[in-house]
């Protein structure tokens, strides 16, 4: 929803061309329908990466962003074009069954003074491509991973569309 309203306010040079939902909550579906996005279901138990590359192409889609993407995204055919952001700052408390209230617990129970999140571009394996951007914000005394998590999301609500406008500015980025 942040990207779309970024899309709509000129705060991206984008479109959200369509919302492809894999086991996603239908509060969130019903959501992103009701700002008028295209969106379409899959499964996740069924889905085949064929189908997600074919609904991306039918969409004309230049730029694939990730968001709670929980499994390997099939890169090839969009190397260069897809972006993730990670809840925390590559290449620390990244990898398989790295989300969401783990990291943040991980952050914690490393006792890390600083954490943020990571936008970066995807390769073949999780969490792992170049860094694009890191935004940071501070652990505080008493966090629990949801008050760090709420911190870390207000960082993503600004990285991703920063990182996706230094996408589209710099070419060696998007080749």
């Amino acid at each position: 929803m942040n990207l779309h309203q970024r899309a709509e306010t000129g705060g991206i040079p984008a479109t959200v061309a369509v919302v492809i939902s894999i086991g996603a909550r239908a509060q969130a579906v019903t959501a992103m329908r009701a700002l008028g996005l295209t969106v379409v279901e899959f499964d996740r138990a069924n889905v085949q990466d064929d189908e997600i590359d074919a609904v991306l192409r039918s969409h004309r889609v230049n730029l694939v962003c990730l968001c709670g993407y929980l499994r390997v995204f099939r890169v090839h055919n969009w190397i260069g074009r897809v972006l993730n952001i990670h809840p925390s700052l590559l290449p620390e408390f990244g990898g398989r069954g790295m989300y969401g209230a783990r990291v943040h617990a991980a952050v914690l129970a490393a006792a890390r003074r600083e954490s943020g999140c990571t936008v970066h571009l995807v390769d073949e394996k999780y969490d792992n491509g170049p860094v694009i951007l890191q935004r940071k914000c501070r652990v505080l005394p008493g966090d629990s991973p949801k008050t760090l998590g709420d911190r870390v999301f207000a960082e993503e609500l600004i990285a991703y569309p920063d990182a996706i406008r230094a996408w589209a500015a710099n070419s060696s980025l998007s080749s």
